[in-house]
């Protein structure tokens, strides 16, 4: 379970570490995010002495149970975002309408965004399974 932990929150500050250092756009949890996924696709790859290697919670399903219980209590994560917002009413009340249609424009953009790439995939699937049976 500590390894599990462990690898996770090393992965998150890798990520932070490269976001930071070297200026880029990309929240680092999103690139520590991209870096778990390649330590699970090496992982999990045919070829990889990898597996051999690692200690067991890494390799048994421990890592995908922490996870797992992380994704289940993501809720709490939220409550200092929220004590910040609360914390800071007064600029709620200033910037308020601005926020709402930043936030609504956002929502529908990554809503669209969604559509877009799910109706391109499905078609790519569809192409793809088509020119299999032919």
């Amino acid at each position: 379970m500590i390894a599990s932990l462990a690898l996770i929150l090393l992965a998150q500050l890798c990520g932070e570490a490269i976001a930071r250092g070297f200026g880029l756009p990309v929240p680092g949890p999103v690139i520590g995010m991209g870096l778990m996924f390649g330590f699970l696709l090496l992982r999990d790859s045919a070829r990889s002495p990898l597996p051999r290697l690692l200690p067991p919670p890494l390799v048994d399903g421990t890592l995908e149970t922490i996870a797992k219980g992380l994704l289940a209590n993501l809720s709490l994560l939220f409550v200092p975002a929220g004590v910040g917002v609360v914390g800071r009413l007064d600029l709620l009340k200033t910037q308020g309408a601005k926020l709402a249609v930043i936030l609504l424009v956002s929502t529908a953009v990554s809503l669209l965004t969604t559509v877009l790439v799910f109706r391109g995939v499905s078609a790519l699937v569809d192409r793809r399974g088509r020119k299999d049976e032919g």
